[in-house]
């Protein structure tokens, strides 16, 4: 984060125009920043175990095996819509990035398939 955003949610968030912030003020700006970082370092993991070979990039065939195994059950040509939307940079595979883009378009929370019993 920048020094000019800091500055910009400070004078947006603090309630008394001082060059202090309160610790609820702060509390309620960074929370939301920090699960997005714990979020993106949980998929990171997630990418790691699935790029078994340290390629950085998973093809179609590693996110059938992912789509498999959290019982999402995907049509081959509604795998490859995905991939090809998601796929910015054109080479049929995903990289953490783009990954990362399709996690965080799951909702709210992109982990919560870890926490079932299914």
């Amino acid at each position: 984060m920048k020094n000019k955003e800091i500055k910009e949610l400070v004078e947006d968030i603090n309630k008394q125009c001082s060059d202090f912030i309160a610790y609820p003020d702060f509390v309620e700006i960074m929370t939301p920043r920090m699960k997005l970082k714990d979020t993106k370092e949980e998929i990171y993991k997630i990418f790691q175990i699935f790029d078994n070979k340290n390629q950085g990039k998973l093809n179609y065939r590693h996110l059938k095996r992912i789509a498999q195994e959290l019982g999402e059950d995907l049509a081959d040509e509604e795998l490859q819509e995905m991939i090809d939307e998601a796929d910015r940079d054109g080479d049929g595979c995903l990289n953490f990035d783009e990954f990362y883009r399709v996690m965080i378009k799951r909702g709210d929370d992109p982990l919560e398939f870890l926490d079932s019993d299914e």
